[in-house]
């Protein structure tokens, strides 16, 4: 097997590996400072021309590439599978399936979300003034994308970014630079005008160039740590970021469930994609009633799971970690588990890149394994007593990003989710809202800042123009300009009046006072 290892000095290309098999996919160039700044100067002059094309010719444009994708999900899907290691049944409903709703709905609405507002502002509407909120394009977006979900991730933002008039630029993952390059082919296939969007590839160091190349705005998704450095480069220039970062996703399950179903959620939730997903669930709180038959439940269950990788997309259940790097990282949770007596009641055997899905009991807050993110197809179970106890446990983590609540009380469950300091909280359900492109994704506290998708994410990919006409403004004077007179004191203490005083005869005096001067205090100028 070819490795995956982090090196000192900065070589000029990077190596496509499957790390499930060691197969070289290709290598690509690990781009330097000038060729991003090449990248980016195309786009913002593509930017000109696009950011002013009907949403309807943009949604032609996003609508060819959706089909395109239709017809070749597979080939599409066949990549993706090989540079990640995982399975191409996994590939196609994660990273590929997705997308397709994603650029319906946009194509659909982005016109209906950004349209002109006019807005009610009051008295100010009774003196001949209108206000209007218009919505226009940053310029050239910059996107940061993870190697876990290669493709959606990333071709979401840029089906976002485009139908709001941005251009775009992509830094994909050093680890899937394949998958990156694909997506510019996809562009180019469907004749995308040139500039639109850019691809770099690089390391860490071309991320950190594409930060300083003028982009309009930072679209990231990784690492908290990585999430850091990004902002304080950005900060430099005040470039506006979105980030979604890690994740250290709780799941409450309540004694009353379907221990049978919630059992199989909990085992896809906690090991799919191998256990790389930011909202994969990585801590467990079952009530304690019902503990020990749960435990054994998903203990039986994880042991029927396949590990390993083949051409046949439904041969095997968990792929391959990504790389030796993030082995480590699991590595090193589990060993932590098992110096501090925790129980390790499946899994836990390392091939290779191979991790056979572990689930650990008798842990609590103080290990690594519940209060990290491992990233990795390792399961800390722990039991609770209240409900108020669980909803402590949960909140009990410096992440935010998603949780889920089990139980066949839904009014219990909506009442908990009010409690629990997520951006999202799903009930019976776990993983799908990523998904799912009318809903805002995206995290709190060390999770994330902004959001992608929904209206919202549409949002972060525009800026906000207020219009103010003053329709009397060619025919008189405002009564607030120079020069200050004690006329216009006393207007100005009647508008107080008129506008803000609780009593009837109060604003009838002071609109009398108003109409008797306007006249005289309007002729007052320099």
């Amino acid at each position: 097997m070819i490795a995956r290892t982090e090196v000192v000095e900065r070589p000029p290309l990077l190596r496509s590996v499957n790390p499930a098999t060691g197969e070289v996919l290709g290598e690509f160039k690990n781009m330097n400072e000038t060729e991003v700044l090449s990248a980016v100067m195309k786009a913002k002059q593509a930017q000109k021309s696009w950011g002013f094309l009907p949403f309807e010719e943009r949604a032609e444009w996003i609508l060819k590439f959706k089909e395109f994708i239709r017809k070749n999900i597979e080939n599409i899907a066949d990549v993706i599978s090989k540079e990640k290691g995982v399975s191409k049944f996994e590939a196609l409903i994660s990273d590929v399936f997705p997308i397709l709703d994603l650029c319906s709905f946009y194509a659909k609405n982005t016109e209906k979300i950004l349209k002109k507002e006019k807005v009610k502002i009051g008295i100010w509407e009774f003196i001949g003034r209108e206000s209007y909120i218009e919505y226009f394009p940053y310029g050239v977006i910059g996107i940061i994308s993870p190697w876990n979900f290669p493709f959606s991730i990333p071709v979401g933002q840029i089906v976002i970014a485009l139908m709001a008039g941005n251009t775009c630029v992509l830094k994909p993952s050093e680890f899937t630079p394949k998958t990156g390059i694909m997506i510019k082919e996809i562009f180019d296939n469907i004749r995308l005008p040139q500039g639109v969007v850019e691809v770099v590839t690089g390391d860490g160091y071309t991320g950190e160039c594409l930060v300083k190349a003028g982009v309009d705005k930072i679209f990231f998704t990784g690492s908290t740590f990585t999430g850091k450095r990004i902002i304080k480069i950005a900060s430099e220039k005040l470039t506006p970021v979105v980030m979604e970062l890690g994740g250290k996703d709780p799941m409450i399950v309540f004694e009353d469930v379907d221990l049978d179903i919630t059992s199989d959620a909990a085992i896809f939730g906690s090991f799919f994609n191998t256990g790389q997903v930011c909202a994969s669930v990585e801590r467990i709180y079952v009530q304690r009633k019902i503990f020990n038959e749960f435990v054994d439940l998903i203990v039986e269950k994880t042991k029927k799971l396949r590990c390993g990788y083949s051409a046949v997309p439904w041969e095997y259940d968990v792929g391959a970690v990504i790389s030796e790097k993030q082995l480590l990282k699991i590595k090193e949770h589990i060993e932590d588990a098992k110096e501090k007596g925790a129980k390790i009641l499946a899994g836990g055997k390392i091939k290779s890149l191979f991790v056979e899905p572990v689930i650990i009991a008798n842990v609590d807050g103080r290990f690594k394994v519940v209060s990290e993110e491992t990233f990795g197809p390792v399961l800390p179970v722990m039991p609770f007593d209240t409900e108020d106890e669980a909803i402590q446990l949960a909140n009990d983590s410096i992440y935010g990003l998603t949780a889920s609540v089990w139980t066949r009380n839904i009014q219990r469950a909506k009442r908990i989710a009010q409690k629990l300091v997520y951006a999202t909280v799903m009930i019976n359900d776990n993983l799908i809202t990523h998904a799912i492109p009318q809903v805002p994704w995206g995290g709190v506290k060390q999770s994330g800042i902004g959001r992608t998708h929904g209206k919202e994410g549409l949002l972060e990919m525009v800026q906000i123009r207020h219009i103010h006409i003053n329709k009397m403004g060619q025919k008189i004077r405002s009564p607030w300009w120079y020069p200050f007179t004690p006329e216009k004191y006393r207007f100005a203490l009647s508008l107080t009046n008129l506008i803000h005083s609780p009593y009837l005869k109060e604003k009838i005096e002071s609109l009398l006072n108003i109409i008797k001067n306007i006249g005289k205090v309007s002729k007052q100028h320099l």
